[in-house]
């Protein structure tokens, strides 16, 4: 027979046939191997983990087959308890599947304090970015007279005068004195004895 009979015969075409039956059984046996293996479809939803001690962020995740990692601390935040989850990722209510591994942050045991850096002289656009990279927080502004407008004059904590270098807790606010730009130089030398005296009590230190 020669070969263009043979392509056009029905024993060419039912083995045409027998061979693709064969590959699509394959193909649908590998594809069931692979979700088997894979665990395809078994998913875990994350749970919250906020404010869970890592005792019981273990306890919790083993129970769903599920592992963590713990990435580092965070900076004290009050509205969380000491030592607990502050961030996870994935996020709550996310599906994973077992064995996936959630990234923590825990909190701190407190408040670490900061140096004050030396403000005055310095603009209130200057100064404010500062307190905050220090993780301080802007308290109240007032204004007095003095020819440098929007300059600081004094730094306050607690109604207290603060220096460069005193330590003060971080989230604490700083008060902030500027000058208001009305000022004389006469004006402003007679003026110069009514501003606060400095501080005369050590802010307590959190080493």
């Amino acid at each position: 027979m020669s070969l263009r009979k043979y392509l056009t015969s029905r024993v060419f075409f039912v083995q045409v046939l027998i061979v693709l039956a064969i590959i699509v059984t394959l193909v649908y046996l590998f594809m069931h191997w692979l979700t088997f293996t894979t665990d395809h479809g078994h998913e875990i939803e994350v749970p919250n983990l906020s404010k869970l001690t890592e005792e019981q962020v273990e306890e919790k995740l083993d129970d769903l087959d599920l592992n963590y990692v713990l990435l580092d601390s965070v900076d004290y935040r009050s509205d969380f308890p000491q030592y607990s989850v502050v961030e996870q990722n994935p996020t709550p209510g996310t599906k994973v599947k077992v064995g996936r591994k959630i990234y923590i942050k825990i909190n701190t045991s407190g408040f670490s304090s900061v140096r004050i850096p030396d403000l005055v002289n310095k603009t209130y656009r200057e100064a404010v970015p500062t307190l905050k990279a220090l993780g301080l927080e802007e308290g109240t502004v007032t204004y007095v007279p003095n020819l440098g407008k929007d300059m600081v004059l004094e730094m306050r904590f607690k109604g207290r005068n603060l220096n460069a270098g005193d330590r003060v807790l971080k989230s604490s606010k700083i008060d902030l004195v500027l000058g208001d730009g009305k000022m004389s130089y006469e004006e402003e030398e007679n003026a110069a004895d009514t501003l606060a005296s400095p501080i005369e009590e050590e802010i307590p230190v959190d080493e």
